[in-house]
């Protein structure tokens, strides 16, 4: 079998009940090679870790040798009563700063761990804000937040998601034409693509290869947006392996089963080993 450049890993939000440093212990001795980090309420709060904790983690994660791919996905992080809110599509130029300055402390996490890639969405658009208007909002904030991150280094991957407003690729191209940062790239989720394309998890990536920085493993059944294990649903995982490996993607694909944090470690291991016998 062809050697992979990219690295397995698995997303941090799947192991919501335990503590971190347990986590990335675990990730490890399963055998992944990198760790996707959703810093959290309970996971590198970015509010309250200090440059201690984050040396003490960067020391932990080189001894684990585990490659970091940093997300934003954190649920309630910034409002405990409202999922994702705010976003860079909020109506209160506010809320959209709130949002903007906890990724730049993402960003700023991810440069001190050593990660080069950092991820984000759009949010979903509310009532309170027209299309053209979040439209804007969103190329300024994505564009606003690219220029403030290159020095550090990090490249910023934006992730169309079904039911927000960027949710599709053609969408994602459009926002990419709008922002033209040299540091945006793509986080591509293979389950959303069923979802919201008419071609498969492997085609978008042999279509989007170049612009590719981070992807999201999960898999989905009749285009219903559940991410579900490795192997329980419609997707073809050896073609999305050539794919990667077509394109010669060299980040980190991470697993990402946020839902299955009750039984974290057998989820885990279990999708380990399914995209293993795949081919990964």
């Amino acid at each position: 079998m062809t050697t992979s450049a990219f690295r397995l890993g698995y997303n941090t939000n799947g192991f919501a009940h335990h503590r971190l440093d347990d986590a990335l212990e675990i990730v490890a001795e399963l055998g992944y090679r990198a760790v996707a980090l959703t810093p959290d309420a309970n996971h590198l709060p970015p509010d309250h870790t200090t440059d201690a904790r984050l040396r003490a983690l960067r020391a932990l994660l080189e001894r684990l040798d585990l490659a970091v791919v940093i997300e934003t996905g954190a649920r309630y992080v910034l409002d405990p009563r409202r999922k994702h809110h705010p976003t860079l599509v909020s109506a209160d130029v506010s809320d959209r700063g709130r949002r903007l300055a906890f990724l730049e402390r993402c960003a700023q996490i991810g440069s001190e761990l050593g990660a080069r890639t950092v991820s984000l969405w759009s949010g979903i658009l509310q009532s309170d804000m027209s299309r053209d208007d979040a439209w804007r909002s969103l190329a300024d904030g994505v564009r606003t937040y690219c220029s403030r991150v290159a020095p550090l280094g990090v490249d910023v991957a934006f992730e169309p998601e079904p039911g927000m407003f960027v949710e599709t690729l053609a969408q994602w191209e459009a926002l990419r034409d709008a922002v033209s940062a040299p540091n945006f790239g793509l986080a591509l989720d293979v389950g959303h693509v069923p979802c919201t394309e008419s071609i498969t998890a492997g085609d978008a990536i042999r279509r989007y290869g170049t612009a590719i920085r981070t992807v999201h493993l999960d898999d989905s059944r009749n285009g219903v947006h559940e991410h579900l294990q490795i192997g329980d649903g419609d997707l073809d995982w050896p073609d999305i392996g050539r794919a990667l490996r077509e394109v010669q993607f060299d980040g980190i694909a991470s697993v990402e089963l946020s839902r299955h944090s009750h039984a974290a470690p057998i989820a885990a291991r279990d999708a380990l080993a399914a995209l293993r016998a795949a081919g990964l």
